[in-house]
């Protein structure tokens, strides 16, 4: 990690971005976040790093090392501190599942068979099995979130970072084209990282991966509700017919169950919240375009 406070400076006041350390480093380096974490006498670890579909299909070698072997270290950082580190929640993700028509009608249960059609998928699945044998091995806590398409400010890259940007086009007025159609399983991004949070002080003993359902909807909804919310916008974002092999409709309830209940912004209420902040950004003028340049 570099220190970059683009992302955080859209939600965080310029003291309680003052307060977070950076320390940089790779992921694929375990010795050096070994010692690190060791050093700082961490106890709980957000396991996020890791490279998204398009890298993972384009380089699948550096993809593993950074998705696999990165959480590999995380894992063996946790068995060589097994008296400091509690407890790892890490994101696996919703594409350990494949296509919504190998599953059938109705919602897809948190333990449907995994059938991953990407590299980025396999890698996840890799992870949650891993993470599995480490707490049956050494007793290493840890729980696995999988989320589908975490949406709103900071959203920037990855396969599914197209709605984000679409409401940041809409705010300027510009034309975007969601490169995909379909349904997606849509997560705001403030409730995804409130979940994070819970699962590090949750109750619980385990290594499980757990879905996380939100609002799952066609993109044709989501246009309509960055309509609604950005009336002037009408016309301007469309999408692709293309569908993303991902099975949608998830089951989300044994989250729930075995952690609480979970935050769930709807739809709307996102959109409208990511728009405010855009449009604020924008008008003080530290609002970064680049996603929409690239």
């Amino acid at each position: 990690v570099v220190e970059d406070t683009r992302r955080m400076s859209l939600v965080m006041s310029p003291d309680e971005i003052a307060r977070v350390q950076y320390i940089e480093g790779d992921i694929t380096d375990g010795a050096s976040f070994t010692r690190t974490a060791g050093h700082l006498g961490i106890s709980h670890i957000i396991h996020l790093a890791g490279l998204q579909v398009p890298v993972c299909r384009e380089d699948p070698i550096k993809g593993a090392m950074v998705n696999v072997i990165g959480t590999l270290n995380v894992l063996e950082t946790a068995r060589e501190l097994k008296g400091q580190v509690q407890r790892i929640v890490y994101a696996s993700s919703g594409a350990v599942y494949g296509m919504e028509e190998g599953y059938g009608s109705g919602l897809v249960s948190n333990d449907a068979i995994l059938k991953p059609l990407t590299h980025y998928g396999v890698f996840k699945q890799c992870n949650e099995g891993n993470a599995r044998v480490a707490y049956l091995d050494h007793g290493i806590v840890s729980i696995g979130l999988r989320p589908w398409t975490v949406y709103g400010p900071g959203r920037d890259f990855g396969l599914t970072s197209d709605p984000t940007k679409a409401v940041k086009a809409a705010m300027l007025g510009r034309e975007f084209v969601i490169n995909y159609g379909g349904r997606n399983n849509m997560q705001y991004v403030a409730d995804t990282a409130e979940i994070f949070i819970r699962c590090t002080q949750a109750d619980y003993e385990g290594a499980e991966a757990f879905s996380i359902r939100g609002d799952v909807v066609t993109i044709d909804e989501v246009i309509a509700s960055i309509e609604s919310v950005i009336p002037e916008s009408a016309g301007l974002v469309t999408h692709t017919t293309t569908e993303i092999p991902i099975a949608a409709d998830l089951d989300g309830s044994r989250l729930e169950n075995d952690i609480g209940e979970i935050a769930h912004t709807p739809l709307d209420d996102g959109i409208r919240s990511t728009y405010e902040i855009f449009k604020s950004c924008h008008e003080m003028g530290n609002l970064d375009l680049s996603d929409l340049d690239a």
